[in-house]
């Protein structure tokens, strides 16, 4: 077998076991409901994968890869703290208004007990690597709070994807002036003042 049949069938597999846990969530995955999903032998699953639990890690990771590209998209070193900030914020109002999905079975992924958590949430830190250097700057130059970065995600990034899925719900409409308005708001919710 190729590397890229490989890869495709690995990929088949991921791809499908998202779209299983998006309709019925992880109680509803079978292997064999999978193995049908993804179009092949339920044998085939476990040529990449040990067990139900290593696989929901790899779709885990595989999610968190992609909302953490989305999320740091266009954000580079040597922009401002508030550019930094404001393009991350931006990119998730984006991303969590365009794809309610992927966004709530991350937090159904982070709810998932973990054979090997410690090591799968230091990969994920790793992937979010921009999102802790802007606020580990942030505090070093005395510009947010001495908090926790989860605590400062909390109060900043967190009421973006809230504020997004509100708003593509319909329960209310931002328009640019409200949106730059929640910017602001949520910017001086994680600054020292």
């Amino acid at each position: 077998m190729s590397n890229s049949a490989a890869g495709s069938k690995y990929e088949q597999i991921i791809a499908a076991a998202e779209r299983l846990i998006a309709e019925s969530g992880f109680h509803g995955l079978s292997m064999h409901k999978l193995a049908a999903e993804a179009g092949v032998a339920a044998g085939t699953i476990y040529r990449y994968f040990s067990d139900k639990e290593h696989l929901l890690e790899e779709v885990r990771l595989n999610v968190t890869k992609r909302i953490a590209e989305a999320v740091q998209s266009d954000v580079h070193d040597n922009m401002s703290l508030k550019e930094r900030y404001r393009t991350m914020w931006l990119n998730i109002w984006r991303l969590a208004g365009s794809n309610l999905d992927t966004l709530s079975s991350r937090v159904q992924y982070e709810s998932l007990p973990c054979a090997n958590r410690r090591n799968t949430r230091e990969l994920e830190r790793q992937m979010f690597a921009q999102v802790d250097r802007l606020f580990d700057q942030g505090k070093a130059e005395g510009v947010f709070k001495p908090l926790d970065n989860e605590i400062l995600s909390g109060l900043s990034f967190e009421a973006s994807v809230t504020l997004a899925r509100k708003h593509a719900l319909g329960f209310y409409q931002l328009d640019d002036d409200a949106l730059e308005a929640a910017i602001e708001a949520s910017w001086d919710a994680i600054i020292k003042h």
